[in-house]
């Protein structure tokens, strides 16, 4: 039976300031050095446990700050015997960096950021996930051409996630200025899901790591 957690938590409150240890990837993967996609606020977990059944030839994280929903989600992936997929309870702004920098370089190739919170009310904007430090600590773990993929159902929210992307001289959108058409991954999440049903759109963009090459011309 599905975990009953608060749908809004403060990634700012104390309770998650100090971040927890990074897992020892040997001991997480059957191959942990297989390509890594990073799912940042993966909720239950439903996402990436299609993605990893689909690709056995990749390894999946998801990073969620409800520890409840965590804990389901690696019962369940046990439960399957999946050895490509691993959830981690943590904040990103706070447990990403350490999480990063533990990961053996270059295996994170892909990393989704799908339908944050949207934090509507102003003063509680600085709470949303994708913040400059965020961006800064992902283009210096992720591979060259490693892609992120952002999706919000919110326009706002997805523009502001894009105006920090693009700020930093690492990553490049594709096809700058507009939104995806369609999903470029195989599985969907269930918020897109039920976002499309309703008639309502998506708002997607993808970015790429530039290469050292690109990033010094």
């Amino acid at each position: 039976m599905a975990v009953r957690v608060r749908q809004h938590v403060n990634p700012l409150s104390q309770k998650y300031q100090q971040p927890p240890p990074p897992p020892n990837w040997e001991d997480i993967y059957a191959n942990w050095r297989q390509p890594l996609h990073l799912d940042i606020g993966c909720g239950r977990g439903h996402f990436l446990l299609m993605m990893a059944e689909q690709q056995p030839d990749w390894n999946f994280l998801g990073l969620e700050i409800r520890e409840p929903l965590v804990e389901e989600a690696n019962l369940r992936r046990s439960a399957l015997g999946l050895t490509n997929l691993h959830y981690c309870f943590g904040n990103a702004n706070t447990f990403l960096q350490p999480l990063l920098a533990s990961l053996p370089a270059p295996v994170l190739q892909r990393v989704t950021i799908q339908f944050p919170d949207p934090w509507f009310k102003k003063r509680h904007q600085k709470r949303r996930v994708i913040q400059p430090q965020i961006v800064e600590q992902l283009a210096m773990h992720l591979a060259e051409g490693g892609l992120v993929l952002l999706q919000s159902d919110v326009e706002a929210v997805a523009a502001e996630m894009c105006a920090r992307f693009s700020e930093h001289p690492d990553f490049v959108r594709q096809g700058p200025g507009s939104w995806l058409a369609t999903n470029p991954l195989p599985v969907p999440t269930e918020r897109e899901q039920s976002t499309l049903a309703r008639g309502e759109l998506v708002y997607r963009a993808l970015y790429v790591k530039r290469g050292k090459r690109q990033a010094d011309s």
